[in-house]
């Protein structure tokens, strides 16, 4: 489902102005005409459904009107513009109240852009920016500068891409101590390790920590995932992040995959058995 992300709501008539890069978004990206559908999202998750009422090509702006009624557990017109899984569907995941978090070893720019806006389509909550003794000192110095609007345009284009309903958060650059010390308390913490050294089973891990009556328990309720960056995660980082950060070695007998493609491969691969093993599934 794509949506529309804006920072105020409809205003005492029902009305939303668009201007700017969300004009740019609905008319060249979304193609929307007048009487088309659009879900809003407001930065609080709160979601509307909206008809595009007027465009203006010439001062390029649209006003969209709130359809009374509407909330988020409806069912989407097939005609609305949106495409891909439906806004109730998307929902049922976040009241699983799980929270995952990405630390990752910090790749090259272009790599940890795509990273990014990957983990931003598949719900994650926190993206935390690690320095790894792997990590080349180009892409330090890239990520110090301010990139902050550029990053959090990739994060907000995502979310509109995807759907998303979580306000995804990119954290400042930090070391491996202080993101242990910050993001692995309290959390379920997993760490995706190209060798087999001190691996666990990801099924059994999850099944020990996770289950339907364990999401009461604050503990449960948050995922954090760590991936390395080119040259991965070295015997060190490892030691530091299972004696102190106490998290578990994952590894898949997969093909060398790429850093970008682990985090993807390791995200979807966590939170697939997350949602069977809530589903009292037989497969796990």
């Amino acid at each position: 489902m794509r949506q529309l992300i804006i920072d105020e709501a409809p205003d005492k008539k029902g009305l939303i102005k668009i201007s700017g890069d969300n004009f740019h978004y609905l008319r060249q990206v979304l193609r929307v005409k007048c009487g088309s559908m659009v879900n809003v999202r407001l930065k609080n998750g709160e979601l509307f459904q909206t008809t595009v009422a007027k465009i203006s090509d010439e001062s390029k702006k649209i006003v969209l009107q709130l359809c009374n009624g509407f909330s988020s557990d409806e069912k989407v017109n097939a005609k609305n513009v949106t495409r891909g899984v439906q806004s109730q569907n998307i929902e049922k995941e976040v009241e699983q109240n799980i929270e995952y978090t990405l630390l990752q070893f910090l790749p090259r720019a272009q790599k940890f852009e795509l990273i990014v806006r990957q983990a931003t389509e598949c719900g994650i909550k926190n993206i935390v920016p690690v320095i790894g003794e792997y990590s080349e000192k180009s892409s330090i110095a890239s990520m110090s500068q301010n990139k902050t609007e550029r990053m959090e345009r990739i994060v907000k284009e995502a979310r509109q891409q995807s759907g998303s309903p979580i306000q995804t958060v990119l954290q400042p650059l930090t070391s491996l101590e202080a993101a242990i010390e910050n993001f692995s308390k309290n959390s379920l913490c997993l760490v995706l390790y190209e060798r087999t050294e001190f691996s666990e089973n990801l099924f059994e891990v999850l099944k020990k920590n996770i289950s339907s009556s364990q999401l009461k328990n604050d503990s449960c309720r948050k995922i954090c995932i760590a991936v390395g960056c080119e040259g991965g995660i070295s015997p060190d980082e490892i030691s530091v992040l299972r004696e102190k950060g106490l998290f578990h070695s994952i590894h898949f007998a997969v093909n060398i995959l790429r850093c970008e493609t682990a985090s993807l491969y390791g995200i979807a691969a966590i939170q697939s058995a997350v949602s069977e093993i809530l589903a009292g599934g037989k497969n796990v």
